[in-house]
């Protein structure tokens, strides 16, 4: 009986069995099913969904900011260089969640908890934020010992520059981007900017960098050398400063050329800026006067004249002009002297700088020969020394002019120039007959560079070099001009302000332009003072004491010999 029970046992356990086991087995298919249909979901039906969360949260891609290119002078001082410098930026939404760390966080950063709080509200939904730009290393290192949740540094550039307000207009300066808004680094923004690079940054779940991959190398800027000298910068800054300020002048501007390459070694201007220290900073003191401020040049331009009258045959180097009484009248129009000069040779009326007597040799020219040599001096057309904002000035072209208006445009009105443009023109009296193409860009080997443009022959240069070298006489109006054992040959001008449609009385630009060493020059000089107030506003007392300051220096600087004796000698001569 015992055995029939156990076999019935047995018969009767063997379905129950097999139900649990088909029981667990569909359980169990069902469970990979709904993992299986999870993998799919995952893996194909919303894996771009997936990934871009994953890459969201433990990828970061990266700007690998390029370091700009190193300005430079011509002789490899650094005028503009890039430094490292830290950025602090977040994660907005990350740094919302960790207000018990924004004391600390706000304590390095110079800030208030209201002004964190509006700046994560005002990028709320975004990835990304700027805490602070441009942070010494020593000062970003505490913020990032404080480990502040979402915070980061990014390594960027701040750009520096060692001669500061003396070379501002010409070198420029950048944005808080390393962009060049102003001068050189304007001009070559796209050799000195170079190419950005890109990476992605591998993250822990803590948001910690722990590995990375270069999506795209970085090109690093172009180094460039202009043909500026940082020395003579600095000279010519200071010495144009002093003048300013001793007359009360509203600024003013110098420039200083090589006259038988173009290459510019000094341009400076006053009022200036120092592009190190940007507060404050206006458009006044922005503004690059000797390229951008036109003016006219009146007696400046006489020199010109002359060689015009030289190369027409209108005249002849040992004519002689009778400017007495001290006046006369064109077109019904008086045309006035400082005061009865009598009768002048050529030299004498370069010299004593007679309105008059210019007049009177103008008369004497074909009608569009002043207007035709004066194109051909670059007037009315931007000087192209590859500067920015390079102002045209004004010619009268394609009109005939009235004798009246001749006469003016012969001692300098009616016409207007920048103090770059008028520095080119003169290249042409040093250069022998040729001007010299401007550049601000130092050239290689003998630095010769593209070949000038004849304006008139050799003898006509050279005779009006000899007429400007009176001009600088102990009794000549650029007297004041003149340097120890150096020949200097100068020209003045002083000219009335034209404002509000009419020529303001006591309102007045003066002027100096010359080059040295006379017998064979090498270096062309203009300087220009806006507006001089005191009791000294001629071109003579205010313009040329800052070329004769300047240029001495320059001609010992270049170590560029002497030709002549000294200023004593020739004063008593």
């Amino acid at each position: 009986m015992s055995r029939r029970r156990n076999a019935r046992k047995k018969v009767f356990r063997a379905p129950r069995y097999a139900l649990r086991a088909r029981v667990v087995a569909a359980v169990m298919l069902a469970a990979f099913g709904v993992l299986a249909a999870r993998a799919v979901y995952l893996q194909a039906l919303s894996a771009g969904e997936w990934q871009a969360y994953g890459r969201k949260h433990h990828q970061r891609e990266v700007t690998v900011t390029a370091a700009r290119g190193v300005l430079s002078d011509r002789n490899g001082v650094a005028f503009a260089v890039s430094t490292p410098v830290d950025s602090v930026w977040a994660v907005p939404g990350e740094l919302a969640q960790a207000p018990r760390s924004w004391p600390a966080l706000c304590k390095q950063l110079g800030i208030s908890r209201q002004t964190l709080r509006r700046a994560l509200e005002a990028h709320r939904g975004r990835r990304f934020m700027y805490l602070k730009r441009h942070l010494p290393p020593t000062e970003a290192a505490p913020i990032r010992a404080l480990g502040v949740r979402g915070v980061h540094l990014l390594r960027e550039y701040r750009r520096y520059y060692p001669a500061g307000a003396a070379a501002a207009h010409a070198v420029g300066l950048t944005d808080v981007d390393m962009r060049g808004i102003e001068g050189m680094e304007l001009a070559l923004e796209e050799t000195l900017r170079g190419e950005d690079g890109e990476k992605v940054m591998l993250l822990d779940l803590r948001r910690n960098p722990v590995d990375e991959l270069v999506l795209k190398g970085v090109r690093d800027g172009g180094d460039i050398r202009l043909s500026l000298d940082s020395r003579l910068q600095r000279i010519a800054y200071r010495e144009l400063a002093e003048a300013a300020h001793r007359h009360r002048a509203a600024g003013g501007s110098a420039v200083v050329v090589d006259a038988q390459s173009g290459e510019v070694l000094a341009l400076t201007n006053v009022p200036a800026f120092n592009p190190n220290n940007r507060k404050g900073l206006t458009s006044r003191r922005l503004r690059n006067r000797a390229v951008t401020d036109v003016f006219e040049p009146g007696s400046a331009i006489k020199p010109f004249t002359i060689a015009a009258a030289l190369e027409s045959g209108a005249a002849s180097v040992g004519d002689r002009v009778q400017t007495s009484p001290g006046w006369l009248r064109i077109g019904g129009r008086p045309v006035r002297d400082a005061r009865d000069f009598g009768e002048l040779t050529l030299g004498g009326v370069v010299a004593k700088s007679s309105n008059v007597g210019i007049a009177k040799i103008t008369q004497k020219l074909p009608p569009r020969a002043l207007q035709d040599l004066f194109t051909a001096l670059g007037f009315g057309e931007p000087p192209a020394s590859g500067l920015p904002g390079e102002s045209a000035g004004v010619l009268p072209r394609g009109v005939a002019l009235r004798p009246i208006e001749r006469a003016s445009l012969s001692y300098g009105y009616g016409l207007s120039v920048t103090a770059l443009q008028l520095a080119r023109a003169y290249t042409a009296i040093a250069n022998d007959g040729i001007m010299a193409p401007l550049t601000v860009v130092r050239r290689p080997g003998d630095a010769s560079g593209r070949p000038g443009q004849r304006v008139f022959t050799v003898a006509t240069a050279r005779a009006v070099r000899a007429m400007m070298e009176q001009a600088t006489a102990a009794d000549g109006t650029a007297a004041q001009a003149r340097i120890a054992h150096y020949r200097v040959a100068a020209k003045t001008g002083t000219v009335k302000k034209f404002m509000d449609g009419a020529y303001a009385d006591g309102r007045y630009t003066a002027i100096l332009a010359g080059l040295a060493p006379a017998s064979r020059p090498r270096l062309v000089m203009v300087a220009v003072l806006d507006d001089p107030r005191g009791d000294k506003y001629y071109g003579g007392e205010t313009a040329a004491p800052v070329f004769q300051k300047v240029m001495a220096r320059a001609l010992r600087m270049l170590n560029i010999p002497p030709d002549g004796v000294s200023a004593a000698a020739r004063g008593r001569t």
